[in-house]
């Protein structure tokens, strides 16, 4: 079973039809589930509120190799902390902060180009380049560069920033972008994610 962490935000039946799993906030349902899947929209600081209660779950189940999945703010939230919430820890999973996007239009939405920099299951049978959609103002900064699987350059002439898109270790894996919502290629990583 693939657990759907529910955190009362944003609209998760898109995730579970893609994906497959049931959405739940039950700590006991996410310790018997085989994998967990983590998607996040709005502020860091009030998402970090929200996880609070599941914080000891989510974690032992990263710590006992469980595929875990965070999608966008659900990648953000394996780092330590954000701009966008300072004194808000993070789940620190990954060493490095959150910024926000400078001297390019924000918040970046639409469709983008991911570049990948490292093998990992979840882009299996995806090719380089490809698009997937993104909404969001702030993007992780590693400081584990081998955790970097992908990288998206965002802006236009001049006013470029090129920024982490994916990353995974070992069962750790999440994407800034909405695989729910990135069409036959989203679909793929989900289904990458469901053969782990």
């Amino acid at each position: 079973m693939i657990a759907i962490v529910d955190l009362g935000i944003g609209n998760l039946a898109s995730v579970r039809k893609a994906l497959g799993g049931t959405v739940t906030s039950d700590p006991y349902e996410m310790e018997r589930a085989e994998k967990l899947v983590l998607p996040g929209v709005g502020n860091f600081g009030a998402v970090v509120e929200r996880l609070e209660p599941l914080r000891g779950v989510i974690l032992d189940a990263i710590n006992d190799g469980k595929p875990f999945l965070g999608i966008c703010l659900g990648l953000q939230l394996l780092f330590e902390g954000s701009e966008e919430s300072p004194g808000s820890e993070g789940l620190g999973v990954f060493r490095g902060r959150v910024v926000r996007f400078r001297g390019v239009r924000t918040p970046h939405i639409g469709w983008n180009q991911l570049w990948k920099r490292k093998e990992c299951p979840l882009f299996e049978g995806i090719r380089d380049g490809a698009y997937f959609y993104f909404v969001h103002s702030y993007y992780a900064v590693p400081e584990e560069g081998d955790i970097v699987a992908g990288v998206t350059d965002y802006g236009s002439g001049g006013r470029r920033v090129v920024f982490t898109s994916a990353v995974c270790r070992e069962n750790v894996y999440a994407v800034q972008f909405h695989p729910e919502k990135s069409g036959r290629n989203g679909l793929l990583v989900m289904r990458n994610f469901r053969g782990l």
